[in-house]
């Protein structure tokens, strides 16, 4: 769900969605400059890496309260967030400099069109969520009672599924703790995948956080249920616990806030 496994590689679907959009994009502006214009070489170049500079550096804008105490995650891509509209100007304005014939720019519909009709189709595919409900689940807490996962919790809840030996893990963190004091009306819980209670502590102890529900599915039947790969992962539940939006992979601050946010 939400995510393609290549080999060991495991891509979300929005990830997927991109690559193939690209490689599209990129394939048939090479029959454009074999059969039309050798023009379309630095074109497609220069809209393939701009388009992607352009429609990270409108996200960043557009969602600067998250980016303004660590300018330098702009940089991190791979945790996704991209203003794909932006990208229009950008492309109208390269075609008209870069292409010098009214052919030439005609044609230039063609890679774009088709790049955007691959992107939207693998997206929706790739992407769609299954409202899954809630795992028949009774996994240990630290420091308190255990938790039923399928008893009425009566609130959205954001599951993350995690490891203290996985990076994405740790470095997605810090920001799922602050989303937990920003959103008191929201349930966190933190379900660690096979490590053991004194593990989790003491990386937890180390890193300075402490968030209120730390559980333990030493089984690690949560991927299962919800029929994940790999880890992070991050589950967005609505109120009576239906699954609302699985987010593979390390997931940023702005993620968060816009996933909680389309489940009130």
């Amino acid at each position: 769900m939400n995510s393609l496994s290549l080999g060991p590689v495991i891509l979300s679907g929005e990830r997927f969605a991109i690559i193939a959009g690209v490689v599209v994009f990129m394939i048939i502006s090479s029959v454009l400059v074999s059969r039309i214009s050798g023009r379309f070489n630095l074109w497609s170049t220069v809209v393939t890496l701009g388009g992607i500079a352009i429609a990270r550096l409108a996200h960043v804008v557009t969602h600067w309260e998250y980016f303004s105490g660590d300018p330098m995650r702009a940089v991190a891509v791979w945790q996704g967030g991209f203003a794909w509209l932006w990208v229009l100007p950008f492309i109208a304005v390269a075609t008209f400099f870069l292409l010098k014939t009214p052919k030439e720019r005609g044609w230039a519909i063609a890679p774009v069109a088709a790049a955007a009709l691959v992107w939207v189709t693998v997206h929706q595919l790739a992407s769609a969520t299954e409202p899954l409900p809630p795992a028949e689940l009774t996994l240990a807490r630290m420091d308190a009672e255990p938790v039923d996962l399928a008893a009425p919790a009566n609130q959205p809840t954001v599951i993350n599924i995690w490891a203290t030996w996985c990076p994405p893990c740790r470095r997605e963190m810090p920001a799922l703790a602050q989303a937990e004091q920003a959103h008191p009306d929201v349930r966190f819980l933190l379900v660690n995948q096979g490590e053991s209670e004194e593990t989790v502590r003491t990386w937890l102890d180390r890193e300075g956080l402490a968030m209120k529900h730390v559980l333990f599915d030493t089984g690690m039947q949560l991927p299962h249920h919800y029929r994940t790969a790999g880890i992070p992962v991050t589950l967005f539940l609505h109120s009576d616990g239906r699954l609302a939006k699985a987010h593979m992979g390390e997931i940023a601050p702005e993620q968060i806030s816009s996933e909680i946010a389309r489940l009130n």
